[in-house]
């Protein structure tokens, strides 16, 4: 499995951190890939979600479940079709690292782990003469820029105000 991992401090609670988070519609206005997403269920354990992304001249819908939730520390999802994909938003206190003004703050985690030799031919609609090993190839580093760019957006939401967001980023393998 390949994996990703994005973290950073917001300046809020992290019971306000896991709220803003658990509002997983909204992502569409975030990433730069997604767009549309539709739900079924009220963001708990269950929950299902059809992300609808679009990149060059391909599209596709992911479906996903929400398989745990432990409000206001972690939210755990699953893809439920056509990939190996797994994942889960992490938040956790982190007053002690607020800089100097800010009196409260939480470490928010976006993990996700996927297998790309999961991906079928069969589950996109690819242009004719292009090869799915090409597309996963060129799909892979995609995945950490609209990790971060995600996070980064969340955080100037959740603030009220675009700042400079320091990203801790963690890949596996290192060729991500």
């Amino acid at each position: 499995m390949d994996e990703v991992e994005v973290s950073t401090v917001i300046h809020v609670p992290p019971a306000e951190a896991y709220d803003f988070i658990v509002d997983f519609p909204r992502y569409a206005n975030y990433s730069e890939y997604l767009e549309e997403v539709r739900r079924d269920g009220d963001g708990s354990p269950g929950t299902r979600y059809a992300l609808r992304f679009s990149w060059w001249k391909l599209t596709y819908t992911a479906h996903t479940k929400v398989v745990g939730a432990d409000p206001p520390n972690r939210l755990d999802w699953q893809v439920i079709k056509n990939i190996d994909a797994d994942g889960h938003w992490r938040v956790e206190d982190a007053t002690e690292e607020a800089p100097e003004g800010v009196e409260v703050a939480s470490r928010v985690s976006l993990r996700i782990e996927y297998d790309p030799g999961s991906v079928n031919a069969g589950s996109i609609d690819l242009p004719r003469f292009v090869s799915l090993s090409w597309v996963v190839e060129k799909v892979k580093p995609l995945i950490q820029k609209e990790a971060e760019r995600v996070v980064e957006r969340i955080v100037a939401d959740i603030e009220g105000q675009p700042r400079e967001v320091d990203l801790t980023v963690h890949t596996r393998p290192d060729a991500i």
